[in-house]
């Protein structure tokens, strides 16, 4: 009977997890298939959609805040984000249930605007300002809350994608037409992003000992020999 009654809480601890995982990769899944979608119809009709990037200081250039994530320079480029987008995003949703979608958007949109007032003039595509954002996020966040799940999780984003950093140098870059400025911008969004939300979303959790040494003190307190009628202390 007992065994039975394990095997069930196991098997619905389980199911939780397993339906809160798909939730989870669920938006990243259908903004990433969005973003092969729009390459493949490129590459088929032959067309480019580099227009609807951004383009800093320019009115044509404003949609991009919105779209440029949504747009590729090749197949290598996408797929290039593919895997950090979806790893993140997922990441992001799963641990940061209650305010990713807020946090999603703030980084979406603070980067875009960041390289809009700051890029150089040229289209800037791609979701890698997103990419690291959410990786800025994911890290600071974990920090600044002091609970040991998400310092766990800053620990594993470190290590997986901690190399981003050199990207917001113009230096250290590979080829001189990738836009570190939209890294720059979503470096500092994710940091923004993780100031701003530091008490919102997943708080450390709080044990039972911690009340019961309470109570235990102030009925210490409480016997205290001090507090006793008729004694004197020097």
């Amino acid at each position: 009977m007992l065994f039975d009654l394990y095997n069930f809480i196991i098997f619905t601890n389980m199911n939780q997890e397993k339906k809160k995982f798909i939730n989870a990769v669920f938006l990243p899944f259908i903004l990433l298939a969005i973003m092969w979608l729009i390459k493949l119809a490129e590459t088929a009709f032959g067309i480019k959609l580099v227009f609807l990037g951004i383009q800093p200081l320019s009115l044509n250039g404003l949609q991009g805040i919105l779209l440029s994530p949504f747009i590729h320079g090749d197949f290598e480029h996408l797929m290039a984000n593919s895997i950090p987008f979806l790893v993140l995003g997922t990441a992001l949703i799963y641990f940061y249930r209650g305010i990713s979608i807020k946090v999603l958007i703030g980084i979406w949109f603070l980067s875009g605007v960041w390289t809009w007032f700051g890029g150089r003039e040229s289209w800037h595509i791609g979701a890698s300002g997103i990419i690291y954002g959410l990786s800025s996020f994911l890290f600071f966040s974990g920090v600044i809350r002091k609970d040991s799940r998400l310092a766990a999780l800053a620990l594993i984003v470190a290590f997986l994608y901690g190399s981003l950093i050199w990207g917001v140098f113009p230096d250290f870059l590979p080829k001189k037409n990738i836009s570190w400025e939209g890294h720059l911008g979503g470096f500092v969004s994710g940091i923004i992003m993780a100031i701003y939300y530091r008490k919102s979303g997943p708080q450390p959790r709080k044990y039972s000992w911690d009340y019961e040494e309470e109570d235990e003190d102030d009925e210490e307190e409480e016997d205290a020999y001090w507090k006793k009628p008729n004694v004197n202390v020097s």
